[in-house]
């Protein structure tokens, strides 16, 4: 028996594509009395983990020199929205070692966009696609 047959995962899909070193930004519905507001969490993805229950990604950011870290679920109806704000370079699963560190030692390097070769293109032939097409009559005359 398999429990992924039995509980499927509602995942929100306000959550883009996470992974570790991402700087993102938590748009959260808070509950205060009677009345909801929503709260911003601006900080590093320092770990992403992925179950049969949805998952779960963990936020941290350094507060009045504090560092705080929130655990967020991948299918939480409380998130509203996340922004992906830029990719950092890293070469690990879990940056469980940044807590150890200084803000400013923790500071990532951003990650290369990677550009396909379909997206590349060359001045050639960048040259002849912006010019019109002729015939093969007008050619010849």
């Amino acid at each position: 028996m398999n429990i992924k047959s039995l509980v499927e995962p509602k995942v929100n899909r306000e959550i883009p594509e996470l992974s570790p070193g991402d700087t993102v930004n938590v748009s959260l519905k808070v509950k205060e009395g009677d009345r909801e507001r929503l709260q911003q969490l601006q900080g590093l993805v320092i770990g992403v983990r992925k179950g049969v229950d949805g998952g779960s990604f963990t936020v941290r950011r350094v507060s009045y020199n504090v560092g705080v870290e929130r655990v967020f679920p991948f299918q939480s109806p409380l998130i509203q929205k996340v922004e992906v704000l830029r990719h950092g370079k890293v070469r690990r699963a879990k940056l469980y070692y940044l807590r150890k560190l200084s803000v400013k030692q923790s500071r990532l390097k951003e990650r290369q966009s990677k550009v396909s070769i379909s997206e590349q293109v060359v001045p050639a032939q960048a040259e002849a696609a912006a010019m019109p097409a002729t015939s093969s009559q007008e050619q010849q005359e």
